[in-house]
């Protein structure tokens, strides 16, 4: 448990730093040029990035351990920040902002290169849950993930808003420097337990799609819960493409950075209630029942263009949001055998985060060049000030309001689904199948309950035939 702990803690200031760049450019590029779409490219290429990538990241951390797979992710992230701060520092600000021009987009692109690369880390941080703690802490644990990300989160907003009002880009990007050499300098001396690694179909190809999809289709309901997962996300993206623009349209940038912080706050209660109190018996209801929960919150936050009712409804919207993420894995990380879950979590992601790009592409020109501008015009105020009031973002609301609904619904069909049913009886019936998260099948692999006895150093890799 101390080592999970330490892991969790290294995760988290590495975290802070991608998020700090990421923060850091969305609130940069909004300022300068005050369009939504830019914002939009910026958030959907991300998540893109990270889909394109997640199923080659989770045959990484099948295939080797996790504190190399870790480590490497560190120093590539690094390596390639410099990449970036050196072209920033070559070109100047003010190349770089005019959008007409491809710098500022081939500036955008490294960076969340090297940001995507982090989130290697967070695939590996899931697999860690199984192999460093008790099955029946995994959702405990899994809310100290929550906990530890709403805490970055927290100072992530409130150091990126200051430091693009005080420092601008440039200063942004070397204070990340150091912060993520300084994480690569404690991971390395971090020690995870973990024996050597045997695989159950042999060695893993470099990009295991078919390993991946077939993993998952061995547990009943565990596809339609990804497909879920994934069609929530598609909801997320309107959020995550606008959450920012309404903010600054309220806030100074320095100012929304600590609204941004004080909000977060929730990512902090939420996780920590859920490493007290656990999802309940069944975490796939609790997880749909939060989910329509969320949709609520999020269609009425900006029903007024009022400051305290957006704070507030991003602060509980952040409380619940912490759960879902802990439901899903909480459920995989019981229903899969160790040495394949890697591969699992790389494909939910592969689904989930390609996602919200999809949205973000669509609504942030959707938003930009026509819900706003007739928000803004006389007969769109008339029709609309009833529900929606009056002020220059309410464009933005209108949109969030349609989100939220299509989310309630969502939520709630998904308690009609056979998968829900199947999915719900296997994770609650202990000892029988992969709900043990034994691989009962491959003789000779190593259970997670073997891989959490404190080995120390590797064990010497059994070559006979029958191993």
């Amino acid at each position: 448990m101390r080592s999970f702990v330490h892991v969790l803690v290294n995760t988290a200031f590495a975290n802070i730093t991608t998020s700090y760049l990421w923060f850091g450019l969305t609130f940069w590029i909004y300022l300068e040029t005050e369009n939504v779409i830019a914002t939009g490219v910026i958030g959907g290429a991300y998540m893109l990035f990270i889909a394109l990538f997640s199923m080659f990241f989770g045959t990484l951390v099948d295939r080797f351990r996790k504190k190399a797979v870790m480590a490497w992710a560190t120093l590539a992230a690094f390596v390639v920040f410099c990449l970036d701060a050196v072209f920033y520092f070559l070109l100047g600000e003010e190349r770089m902002v005019d959008l007409t021009e491809p710098w500022f987009w081939i500036f955008a692109v490294v960076m969340l290169a090297g940001a995507v690369v982090e989130q290697l880390r967070n695939i590996a941080l899931s697999t860690t849950v199984t192999l460093l703690v008790p099955v029946e802490k995994h959702a405990n644990a899994n809310g100290l993930v929550g906990t530890v990300q709403g805490l970055a989160f927290l100072v992530t907003s409130v150091f990126s808003g200051l430091s693009i009002g005080f420092l601008g880009m440039g200063g942004t990007i070397l204070i990340a420097l150091v912060a993520i050499a300084l994480s690569l300098v404690h991971l390395l001396a971090i020690r995870i337990p973990e024996r050597e690694i045997v695989h159950a179909e042999g060695q893993p190809r470099w990009v295991d799609v078919a390993g991946g999809v077939r993993a998952v289709r061995l547990v009943p309901g565990l596809l339609t819960l990804i497909l879920f997962t994934t069609l929530n996300n598609l909801v997320g993206g309107v959020y995550m493409a606008l959450m920012d623009p309404y903010g600054l349209e309220m806030f100074s940038v320095e100012m929304w950075g600590i609204w941004l912080a004080v909000t977060s706050t929730g990512f902090i209660v939420g996780g920590m209630v859920i490493a007290k109190v656990g999802l309940g018996r069944n975490p796939i209801r609790t997880m749909l029942l939060i989910a329509a929960f969320i949709g609520l919150v999020g269609a009425v936050f900006a029903l007024r263009e009022w400051a305290w009712l957006y704070v507030a409804g991003m602060w509980v919207y952040m409380c619940f949001v912490p759960a879902v993420e802990a439901a899903e894995q909480t459920v995989i990380q019981k229903v899969t055998p160790y040495e394949k879950q890697g591969r699992v979590f790389g494909f939910a992601m592969t689904f989930e985060a390609a996602s919200a790009p999809i949205t973000s592409f669509l609504i942030a020109p959707i938003a930009q060049l026509w819900v706003i501008p007739y928000m803004r015009l006389e007969d769109g105020q008339r029709r609309w000030s009833w529900l929606l009031g009056e002020g220059d973002a309410r464009g933005i609301g209108l949109v969030f309001l349609v989100a939220g609904v299509v989310a309630v619904a969502l939520a709630l069909s998904g308690f009609l689904l056979p998968a829900y049913r199947t999915l719900s009886k296997q994770f609650t019936t202990d000892g029988q199948g992969a709900a043990t998260n034994e691989p009962a099948s491959s003789e000779g692999l190593i259970s997670p309950v073997e891989a959490r006895a404190g080995f120390d150093e590797p064990a010497t890799p059994d070559h006979s035939p029958e191993r």
